[in-house]
């Protein structure tokens, strides 16, 4: 994609390129005077562009070689054909959660045919995400892969290492991955220890569908741990100020955001800080962006109510 966004630019400069190129060749050629050292750079200039534009063309014709580009199209086809999403749901589990999934299963997430009629009439995606064990391949794994051939309901992190203190990291990589790989409105994070009405869920994204950078959970702040043996500690507790409290964040049982702020953190995982809590973390990508704050009460899994999107186990 970068390739052909460089060689796109290039080409829109490409007859002022040809034209200066001709003009230094003919004056030269007829043993005029030089022209001004400002053209010459700007001439040198349009060469180098010239090569980088060559060398980009090799590059695009070697990827349609190998079936880059044509499948690239197929997937733009595909995804203008198909209905847009109204929301991917990754349930973040681990190794240990086997019955905290089957459970899901039975109470709230659809399985077989019954999940891909909520695809394909709500436009809801859910799937279970997990990454892999350290020992890669060892029985962790294996039980996973198994269950995952089984059910067909897994998000699989391949390039991130399952494990409790890389929480916030493992929220970030499926953001990225479930917006590289489907075109929604809304991609939400849920805990698998947390029961979702997909009714309630649906409504009330629906009910936001005109806020392009939506952020939408039940907001919160409160204090930073800054011992470790407390709980909640926080090692980096110092960047958060003499007073010691967090910057409002959604609370990390379920929250959601619009595909915006999705593309935000895909495009710039590598440079997004990661704190001790994926919640935080959330919060953090998001402070310093134009982005529409929604603390939406049925979002708060601790008080159950009418139209509530989820209840904690």
């Amino acid at each position: 994609m970068a390739a052909l966004y460089v060689a796109g630019r290039l080409w829109l400069d490409s007859e002022n390129r040809v034209y200066l190129i001709q003009e230094l060749d003919r004056r030269t050629g007829q043993g005029r005077s030089a022209i001004s050292v400002d053209d010459t750079l700007k001439i040198i200039t349009c060469r180098e562009q010239q090569k980088r534009l060559t060398a980009l063309q090799m590059e695009l014709g070697k990827a349609s070689q190998e079936g880059f580009v044509s499948k690239h199209l197929l997937d733009n086809n595909e995804k203008d054909s198909k209905k847009k999403l109204l929301a991917v749901i990754g349930v973040s589990t681990n190794f240990g959660n086997k019955k905290n999934r089957d459970a899901i299963r039975k109470a709230w997430m659809p399985t077989g045919p019954a999940r891909k009629k909520l695809e394909e009439e709500k436009g809801i995606v859910i799937r279970f995400v997990i990454g892999r064990s350290l020992n890669r391949g060892d029985s962790s794994d294996r039980a996973i892969d198994d269950e995952s051939r089984n059910s067909n309901d897994f998000i699989i992190l391949n390039d991130h290492v399952e494990s409790p203190q890389e929480q916030s990291k493992k929220t970030k990589s499926f953001f990225a991955h479930a917006v590289e790989h489907w075109d929604a409105e809304f991609y939400a994070k849920v805990n698998d220890n947390v029961y979702v009405n997909l009714d309630a869920i649906g409504a009330v994204l629906t009910s936001y569908l005109d806020k392009p950078r939506a952020y939408i959970g039940c907001m919160k702040s409160g204090e930073v741990f800054s011992q470790s043996e407390q709980k909640w500690y926080e090692p980096e507790w110092w960047k958060f100020g003499d007073g010691k409290s967090y910057f409002r964040h959604a609370s990390g049982e379920i929250f959601a955001i619009s595909k915006a702020l999705a593309q935000f953190i895909s495009i710039n995982r590598s440079i997004l800080r990661s704190y001790a809590h994926d919640d935080v973390s959330a919060g953090s990508w998001f402070i310093g962006l134009d982005v529409k704050y929604v603390d939406e009460g049925k979002f708060c899994c601790s008080s159950w109510s009418s139209g509530s999107v989820c209840a904690a186990a």
